[in-house]
């Protein structure tokens, strides 16, 4: 009875709340979500700019996997202990300074493209990851706290007070985080043709230093942009870690939520080496294939972070769902599919959850954690996806090589399911997360609240 007169306050607090503003009516969300988009796009040229390089000179697909390795999880283990040193430091610019920083060691690979040599070039994309990594979990958390203050000044205007103002706050992170997505989809689907193209006219030294004036530009817009988070526990980094760890381990719900994560992304990544092989090998679609399928996922991104950003007040612990489930559907359907055409749907459907499952599960993450420690969770889930895509790609290789691609598909597909069925279980059972200070968090709650009244 009382979870029951909980959500049902929470659902009469909710209806008196008036519609959130749009994200891109607050000029910072503005240049915020600028600012992202453009980084975005510059470190798809340099990435695929760079992996061209290697291949070009090196002829090995494993140089190829060795720089992706170095630039994307190797920062995984360094990147919470300094998003928690950038929280630290009172100076203010220092997230600008990271984007600045990643200016610098770019301009660097160009000029070691010139005399190219393996190792240093593995070091310098293991710096530039790991401040890429750090930026964007320092962005996610501004991004929301961005949201919120948009809501409370709308809600200082309204005189909206209590649970009602509370909501309004949350939905405005969520409207915040699900317009980040959809600038995310546009670089994921854009970013890798833009470096192709770029990197076949000019050459990747050239495309490299494209990728320098977006950090530059990123870094210059985000300069009043500060990052700097009060910690009652102290100011060093150990201790900042430690608070962060603690509210994880104080926090049931969270705790099994990010386990639950941790599965359906290692399942997701290995969808990576099994996709090629698929293409190549079972479906003989050849290069043309693997494109249209790695397109076709890109376009149902897009669609997919529409969706999101257009059910703002559905419960994000079903969206989860539904997008977890979506993707292993789409792994079930490429196992199943006989033609080229039936795999690029079951691919479009995967792209629709990817662009679901993942902003669910950040304003999850948000919505459990004190605002404090918003930059140090997006940190900790940067940093998890990381290791998982590492993992994964490993975990997919294995399984092609020990089965075939279909039965690799079904095995991950029915992983991904599984997944899904326990985010469906912890959302039913509304799961209550406690944070360490006693306060309730956000539950991973089934409960829909209903549309505004009409004024």
């Amino acid at each position: 009875m009382r979870a029951r007169r909980q959500r049902s306050t929470s659902s009469r607090a909710a209806a008196s709340v008036p519609p959130v503003p749009s994200p891109l009516a607050s000029p910072r969300l503005r240049r915020i979500i600028l600012a992202y988009t453009v980084n975005r796009l510059g470190s798809w040229v340099g990435l695929v700019a760079l992996s061209l390089a290697v291949f070009d000179h090196t002829h090995s697909a494993l140089a190829v996997a060795a720089l992706l390795f170095a630039w994307q999880a190797l920062p995984a283990f360094v990147v919470p202990a300094l998003v928690a040193r950038v929280e630290a430091s009172s100076r203010g610019r220092e997230l600008s300074g990271l984007y600045f920083f990643e200016a610098i060691v770019t301009a660097l690979l160009a000029i070691l493209l010139s005399r190219f040599s393996l190792l240093p070039l593995l070091l310098l994309a293991a710096l530039d990851g790991t401040a890429a990594l750090a930026a964007s979990a320092l962005l996610r958390a501004a991004v929301a706290r961005a949201g919120r203050e948009q809501a409370e000044e709308m809600a200082g205007g309204t005189g909206l007070r209590g649970q009602s103002a509370e909501d309004a706050a949350q939905e405005a992170e969520r409207r915040a985080n699900a317009a980040l997505n959809v600038a995310f989809s546009v670089a994921f689907i854009g970013g890798p043709i833009l470096g192709g193209a770029i990197t076949a006219a000019i050459g990747a030294p050239a495309a490299l230093l494209i990728d320098v004036g977006s950090f530059a530009i990123c870094g210059a817009l985000l300069i009043d942009l500060h990052p700097h988070v009060e910690e009652a526990g102290g100011d060093s980094v150990r201790a900042r870690l430690h608070a962060a760890w603690r509210h994880v381990s104080g926090t049931p719900a969270l705790r099994t939520l990010l386990l639950v994560e941790t599965l359906t992304l290692l399942f997701v990544e290995a969808a990576g080496p099994i996709e090629l092989v698929f293409a190549r090998a079972t479906l003989g679609a050849g290069d043309r294939g693997y494109g249209l399928l790695v397109t076709a996922w890109g376009a149902g991104y897009v669609l997919g972070s529409v969706v999101f950003a257009r059910m703002t007040r559905r419960s994000l612990g079903l969206l989860l769902s539904a997008g977890t489930l979506a993707l292993g559907t789409a792994f079930v359907g490429y196992a199943a599919a006989p033609t080229l055409a039936l795999a690029c749907v079951a691919a479009g459907v995967g792209g629709v959850g990817n662009a679901v499952e993942w902003p669910a599960l950040i304003s999850l993450v948000q919505g459990m954690s004190p605002q404090q420690l918003h930059g140090r969770m997006m940190g900790a889930v940067e940093s998890l996806a990381s290791i998982c895509l590492a993992a994964g790609l490993a975990l997919g290789g294995a399984l092609v090589a020990l089965t075939s691609p279909r039965a690799a598909f079904l095995v991950i597909g029915v992983g991904a399911v599984t997944t899904a069925g326990v985010f469906a279980r912890l959302t039913m059972t509304g799961l209550q997360a406690q944070t360490d200070e006693g306060a309730p968090a956000r539950a991973i709650s089934a409960s829909t609240p209903p549309e505004p009244a009409p004024e």
